[in-house]
């Protein structure tokens, strides 16, 4: 009797953990945040079944993400990773190290990202894990997006959009989607970055009945920064609007800073800087407190145009200074370069001639290192009003060069190609 209850045990540790962790799922889903928390904390003390251990800890970490407790999600996540080796199981590493990877992007550590997505393309799994590559993809796009390396943040969505259509997974269709309308805004090409989040709430819609309302907030919040490029700021408010409230109904701190970061830009699009500056502020707040650096320096050039909007020049230059830091911090080259831009019409209407050119030189260094400008005219690209078209390769051309050259095939590329000693 003894021996066959001693032999039960591990499976009857087993049953309960899994129960436990379904109970903490329910709670969570039913917005009951702190008890689902103190569930899975009592499991994870209580647990000696490893595999339990690595899936508390999974939910833990996306708790934790979605509270934008990003260091708590770190430490998690590092967890987890230890777990995955004593299990010796390829799989559970590759969630592990997908884990990590996305810790390392939400606290805007770029090349830690990169690198522990890699480790997970890398993996040799099953295909348990090679379901995983799309949201490995992703993670990789978001990071190079970060660290303003367009082309192989395209390449990235593009995998992730492949493995997405290829999984029929609509879940992360609806993601990559977002954050295709992310990379357009940058590129100043606001149709399609319009387009791509529009997209993504017609997943919602059509298929999002069981999903977190999350999805419907980011979708809602990505066309409301369309918008507000496009100039479009009722829709661009009322987008914003309804993203905020499911935010707030959910708890979910990062997406509440996104918010109100976009709310205080839409205030200075409408020359409201009254409204703005609380808004940036407690944007800001919030950032800091979670660790969105990325956010932080949007925030603070958003300041900064305030102040120019004011004519306080000391004071634009000083949220000018504190955005330069956490851009460099980060590796963020775009972000780099509006500063250098702001500064340069700074210096320019005080007649600042030596601090005008140091300015230009690094501008103009800026641009030459992000590769801004089309392959085939050379203008830059970021020009309002011109469409613009990735080619598989994900070199980016006006769409108008690529109607007029009549070529086939990708002009940089087979320019690379001609280059001698290419072979």
């Amino acid at each position: 009797m003894n021996s066959f209850m001693w032999r039960l045990a591990p499976e009857m540790g087993q049953d309960q953990t899994k129960q436990q962790i379904e109970k903490g799922l329910r709670l969570y889903q039913s917005n009951q945040t702190d008890k689902a928390l103190h569930v899975w904390t009592k499991v994870l003390e209580k647990t000696s079944d490893p595999g339990g251990k690595f899936r508390v800890l999974g939910c833990l970490i996306t708790a934790h993400s979605e509270m934008g407790k990003y260091k708590e999600m770190l430490k998690y996540a590092l967890d987890q990773i230890d777990t995955a080796r004593e299990m010796e199981d390829p799989d559970y590493l590759t969630e592990g190290y997908l884990n990590l990877a996305r810790s390392n992007e939400k606290l805007c550590d770029f090349q830690k990202t990169v690198s522990y997505c890699k480790t997970c393309l890398n993996m040799q799994g099953t295909t348990v894990s090679l379901q995983l590559n799309g949201q490995v993809c992703l993670s990789m796009g978001n990071a190079f997006l970060g660290l303003s390396v367009f082309q192989k943040a395209l390449e990235s969505y593009e995998k992730a959009l492949r493995y997405a259509h290829n999984n029929d997974d609509k879940m992360l269709e609806c993601r990559v989607c977002c954050s295709l309308g992310n990379i357009y805004v940058q590129f100043k090409d606001y149709e399609k970055a319009l387009f791509f989040p529009c997209k993504a709430a017609e997943l919602v819609n059509d298929y999002g009945k069981g999903w977190s309302l999350k999805y419907r907030a980011m979708s809602q919040y990505h066309m409301s920064v369309a918008y507000r490029k496009l100039e479009r700021l009722p829709d661009a408010m009322e987008c914003c609007e309804e993203s905020m409230k499911i935010a707030l109904q959910h708890g979910d701190r990062p997406l509440q800073a996104l918010c109100l970061l976009n709310f205080a830009d839409i205030h200075r699009c409408r020359h409201d800087v009254g409204k703005a500056f609380p808004r940036y502020e407690s944007a800001l707040g919030i950032m800091t407190e979670i660790g969105n650096r990325l956010g932080q320096t949007h925030a603070y050039l958003g300041v900064a145009k305030c102040w120019l909007v004011q004519k306080e020049f000391d004071k634009a230059l000083d949220s000018l200074r504190r955005a330069q830091e956490l851009a460099d911090g980060i590796g963020n080259k775009l972000c780099t370069m509006k500063v250098h831009c702001l500064n340069e019409g700074i210096h320019r209407s005080r007649g600042e001639q030596e601090a005008l050119r140091e300015q230009v030189v690094k501008f103009l260094q800026c641009v030459e290192e992000l590769e801004l400008y089309c392959g085939m005219c050379g203008e830059s690209i970021g020009d309002r009003d011109q469409k613009l078209q990735a080619l598989p390769c994900s070199h980016i051309f006006h769409l108008k060069c690529l109607q007029t050259n009549g070529t086939k095939g990708c002009p940089r590329c087979f320019k690379s190609s001609m280059k001698p000693g290419f072979v």
